[in-house]
């Protein structure tokens, strides 16, 4: 458990911010911390650091790495069905 003391103006701020959101504080903090942890931890795996990457350039499809069987079953009924038109 963590107890944590900040300024009543951010207190103020926060409980006006969680209300409208419809959740707690405490919840507010929470994905607060996980956000801030995700976005400043310099530790990568080469997964994530090449993610942006991955199946891009030369079929122009962002999923290819995903979906590599659907789009070679694709290609090859088109090339079936090419041959079977000449």
């Amino acid at each position: 458990m963590i107890s944590l003391r900040i300024k009543p103006e951010l207190e103020k701020t926060l409980s006006f911010f969680a209300e409208t959101k419809g959740k707690s504080r405490s919840e507010i903090i929470i994905e607060s911390i996980i956000e801030y942890i995700e976005n400043h931890s310099t530790e990568k795996n080469p997964f994530d650091l090449g993610k942006d990457l991955f199946g891009k350039y030369s079929s122009g499809k962002t999923d290819l790495s995903k979906n590599r069987k659907k789009y070679l079953k694709e290609k090859i009924s088109q090339k079936h069905a090419k041959r079977r038109s000449n």
